[in-house]
């Protein structure tokens, strides 16, 4: 089986910055090929709708942006497709049911793919000052908040720009932002002691933020695929 990864970007820019630098110091020993679905969610959930036995690689390698990326790859040169899209709340398609559908569809990394989540979008992971204020950090979704502005705005300085983190700074988010996974789910505010599935943290956004107020609780996709990946106990020994 090859040792091949593919990586599905809602977007072609800032999703790969980030995973071009934590694959040095997290993937190295893996070949990572990246390309971008160039839509969102709800898109996404319109293509299942169109057909049920969606291929997702022949998918992906039928677009425009993908086909000199993907020319020489079948789906058989990939052991595994991690997909990572926004929330996106306030999108004019937005639907919290479709999305648990997705979730169900794209929930094995072997098959058709597994889907990662960032609420509300991508920027989520550099949104920290620190650990006491993120605990509790949350923002309207279902209305267009400008949400790049304002964590450009209110994160530290030094977490602005992805393609310049080291590996204490992916250090110190996974350890944000897997804290922030538990408390959301387990409302304890430490290291998770196991995994926690994409449609547990789903669900409990929708019980715990979305439908009670119309916001999410900040939590970035990609320190959660880092803890599946490595597993619990594994991820533990990298970023202690």
């Amino acid at each position: 089986m090859s040792n091949n990864i593919l990586f599905v970007f809602e977007g072609e820019k800032t999703e790969k910055q980030i995973t071009d630098n934590f694959s040095q110091y997290f993937l190295d020993k893996n070949t990572l090929i990246t390309c971008a679905f160039c839509n969102n969610l709800y898109q996404l959930y319109e293509e299942i709708v169109k057909d049920e036995d969606l291929d997702t690689f022949f998918l992906l390698k039928e677009k425009d942006n993908n086909k000199v990326i993907l020319e020489e790859f079948n789906r058989e040169d990939f052991a595994e497709i991690y997909m990572f899209f926004d929330y996106d709340g306030h999108d004019t398609q937005a639907n919290d049911e479709k999305i648990k559908q997705l979730l169900d569809f794209f929930y094995e990394e072997t098959d058709k793919g597994k889907l990662y989540i960032s609420y509300p979008m991508v920027e989520s992971l550099k949104h920290f000052i620190d650990f006491e204020t993120f605990q509790y950090l949350k923002v309207l979704c279902k209305i267009n908040v400008n949400y790049k502005k304002l964590v450009s705005e209110d994160c530290l300085k030094s977490l602005i720009q992805f393609k310049k983190y080291d590996i204490e700074v992916w250090k110190l988010l996974c350890v944000a932002h897997l804290q922030k996974m538990n408390f959301i789910v387990n409302d304890i505010y430490v290291l998770p002691n196991s995994l926690i599935l994409q449609i547990e943290i789903f669900e409990k956004q929708l019980s715990k933020y979305i439908n009670v107020d119309s916001t999410v609780g900040v939590l970035s996709a990609f320190p959660i695929f880092l803890h599946d990946y490595f597993g619990n106990e594994g991820i533990k020994q990298i970023i202690k």
